[in-house]
C-alpha cells in the first residue's frame, strides 16, 4: 500500500512539474506566435511575398527589431509616434539606400536674388493643399529620384498659382531626360539642376502623358511633347535661415533638402517630428505649409514621395524654429523655389 501511495505521489509531482513546464513553454511561445501573426498581417497589408523561407526568416527578424524599437520610442511620450509602415522589414541601411537620392551641390547654382527678402508680414498658418496648389502624394518606389518629385511638386505649385490650374507633372521625364548634368535618375540628383532642365526644356509634360515607371529609362520625345507647364527661373532661399524659409513658404511651395536617414524618419507615423537627425542632406521633399500644433510646437508641413502609407497620409510635420540656424534635419540649408 505504501509503495502504491508513493507511486501516486510521484506521478502527481511529475504531472505538476510537467504542467508548469508546458504552461511556461506556452506562455513563452505566445509572444513569438503573436509577432509571427503581426508579421503575416503586415505582409498582407502591403502585399508582400518573400521568395523563400530563408528570406522570410531574415525579414521577420528585422521586422521584430523594428517593432521593438517602435514600441520603445512610443513609450517615451515624444510629440510624434512611430509605426509599422511599408519600411518595417528594412534595415536602416537598406532604407537609406533605396529611398534617399539627394546629391548635395558644392556650388549654389541659383540666382543670388531672393524676391521675398522684404516680406514683413506672413500668415500665422499656411497649407497650400487647402489652396489647391498641391497634387496628391506620389510614390517614388525603389528609385532614388526624390529630387525629381521635390522639384515637380514645387513646379506644380507655382504653375497653379500662376495659371489657376493644378496639373500633375511628369517626374519620369526628369528621370529619363535630365541626365546630362548632375542629375542621374534613380542614382540621385538635386532640385536646382532639375529646375535648370525644366527651363531649358521649356517645361514638363503631364504625368498622364509621361507616366512614372520608377526605373531609369530612355528619354521619349513623343511623350515629352507638348509641355504642360513651364517656369522662367528659380531662386535659392537664404541658407540657414528659417525666417526666410517661412517668407518663401508663405508665398509658394518650396523644395527643401533634409537629412532623412534616421530610423525615426523611416518609421515615422504621426505628430510633430522632433527626432534625432543631422545635416547630412540626403532627401528632397517639398515644404507646402507651416503651422502650430495644439501643444504650441511650431512645425513645417512637408510633402514626401513615399506614398500615403508613410507618415500622416504621406506628409510629415517637422519642428520649426529650432535652436539651430540650419533648422531640424537641415531643412533650411538648401531650399529653393521656381519662378514663373
Amino acid at each position: 500500500m505504501a509503495s502504491l501511495f508513493t507511486q501516486k505521489k510521484l506521478l502527481l509531482a511529475v504531472s505538476l512539474v510537467l504542467g508548469i513546464w508546458i504552461s511556461q513553454s506556452w506562455s513563452r511561445s505566445l509572444p513569438e506566435a503573436s509577432l509571427i501573426e503581426k508579421h503575416e498581417l503586415w505582409m498582407a497589408q502591403y502585399g508582400l511575398v518573400y521568395k523563400d523561407s530563408a528570406e522570410k526568416a531574415m525579414r521577420f527578424k528585422i521586422f521584430k527589431e523594428n517593432l521593438e524599437y517602435v514600441e520603445s520610442v512610443n513609450s517615451e511620450g515624444r510629440p510624434y509616434k512611430l509605426g509599422l509602415n511599408a519600411f518595417a522589414d528594412l534595415t536602416n541601411e537598406e532604407f537609406r539606400a533605396s529611398k534617399n537620392g539627394y546629391k548635395r551641390s558644392l556650388i549654389s547654382s541659383g540666382t543670388k536674388s531672393f524676391r521675398y527678402e522684404n516680406v514683413t508680414a506672413v500668415p500665422s498658418t499656411m497649407d497650400w493643399r487647402k489652396k489647391g496648389a498641391v497634387t496628391p502624394v506620389k510614390d517614388q518606389g525603389q528609385c532614388g529620384c526624390c529630387w525629381a518629385f521635390s522639384a515637380v511638386a514645387a513646379t506644380e505649385g507655382i504653375n497653379q498659382l500662376t495659371t489657376g490650374k493644378l496639373i500633375s507633372l511628369s517626374e519620369q521625364e526628369l528621370v529619363d531626360c535630365d541626365v546630362n548634368g548632375e542629375d542621374q535618375g534613380c542614382a540621385g540628383g538635386l532640385m536646382d539642376s532639375a529646375f535648370e532642365f525644366i527651363i531649358k526644356n521649356k517645361g514638363l509634360a503631364t504625368e498622364a502623358k509621361y507616366p512614372y515607371r520608377g526605373v531609369d529609362g530612355t528619354c521619349s520625345k513623343s511623350k515629352a511633347s507638348p509641355s504642360a507647364a513651364t517656369i522662367t527661373g528659380y531662386e535659392d532661399v537664404t541658407a540657414n535661415s528659417e525666417a526666410d524659409l517661412l517668407k518663401a513658404v508663405a508665398k509658394q511651395p518650396v523644395s527643401v533638402a533634409i537629412d532623412a536617414g534616421g530610423s525615426d524618419f523611416q518609421l515615422y507615423s504621426s505628430g510633430v517630428f522632433t527626432g534625432q537627425c543631422g545635416t547630412q542632406l540626403d532627401h528632397g521633399v517639398t515644404a507646402v505649409g507651416y503651422g502650430t500644433a495644439d501643444d504650441g510646437t511650431k512645425y513645417w508641413l512637408v510633402k514626401n514621395s513615399w506614398g500615403t502609407s508613410w507618415g500622416e497620409s504621406g506628409y510629415i510635420r517637422m519642428q520649426r524654429d529650432v535652436d539651430a540656424p540650419e533648422g531640424l534635419c537641415g531643412i533650411a540649408m538648401e531650399a529653393s523655389y521656381p519662378t514663373a
